[in-house]
């Protein structure tokens, strides 16, 4: 089963002119991305957050667990 989940996030220029994207799972727990447009920003972030769930596993907020009869 696959499942899409949204996570917010939020997207700003630094003065140096580098795209930033940050997003925070849980409090303590988040990843960034970075890039020189937006969309390389959030394709960065997209990454660090897909090998952050691969090394740690999901933050429980975004796990699932069915019971089924």
């Amino acid at each position: 089963m696959s499942r899409t989940v949204h996570i917010p996030y939020t997207i700003e220029q630094d003065e140096d002119g580098v795209w930033c994207a940050h997003a925070l799972l849980r409090p303590g727990v988040g990843a960034h991305g970075e890039g020189d447009t937006p969309e390389t920003a959030i394709a960065d972030l997209r990454e660090a957050v897909s090998l952050m769930i691969e090394e740690f596993g999901p933050p429980q907020e975004l796990e699932l667990t069915l019971d089924v009869a």
